[in-house]
């Protein structure tokens, strides 16, 4: 009897399990971490392309924005005769941003797959423009600007606890203008 009790009196190597316990939740933690990261970075850069398409848009209607120098404003209008007629290009924002993202549309998603797996890495959809045009001055609307406010929905799986969470699903949003320097 004492022969079993002896091994179990010794205290020899205790703090051996306590390490192994201690490195695995530090490379949880560690592992945790890097995911947000990841999560943060594939956002960023979504909304960068984003903002990137947009100022595109909003540059390719520098051609039919009236410039009101004097009155300080500008919109987008043509001439019309003695008038002026509203006139706003859209562009093709999702065509633009799956040229810079290298994304292919599958079931109306825009989605980027991993360069050796059919892995998807993230995928948006659900993209909403709204252009808001600067009127044609008057006392009223003083310090308005051809302006264009986006939005798309973002999902990218999270690669940490397996299928245990869900992926991440954020609106990115952003907001760019025209303003004339002259």
């Amino acid at each position: 009897m004492k022969k079993l009790i002896r091994p179990l009196k010794n205290n020899r190597g205790n703090g051996y399990p306590l390490a192994v316990a201690i490195t695995l939740v530090l490379v949880m933690i560690f592992t945790g971490v890097s995911e947000y990261f990841r999560l943060m970075i594939v956002a960023e850069g979504v909304r960068d392309t984003l903002q990137d398409a947009v100022i595109a848009t909003v540059t390719e209607n520098y051609d039919d924005v009236y410039h009101g120098v004097r009155e300080g404003y500008s919109g987008g209008y043509q001439p019309l005769s003695d008038d002026f007629e509203e006139s706003l290009d859209y562009g093709d924002i999702y065509d633009k941003m799956d040229t810079i993202l290298g994304l292919s549309v599958e079931n109306g998603y825009h989605i980027k797959s991993a360069s050796d797996t059919t892995e998807v890495q993230f995928r948006i959809w659900n993209l909403d423009v709204n252009i808001e045009n600067a009127p044609l001055a008057t006392n009223d609307h003083e310090g308005e600007r051809f302006k264009v406010d986006s939005s798309i929905m973002l999902e990218v799986p999270v690669s940490f606890g397996g299928k245990l969470l869900p992926p991440m699903r954020i609106k990115v949003k952003n907001s760019a203008g025209y303003t004339p320097k002259f």
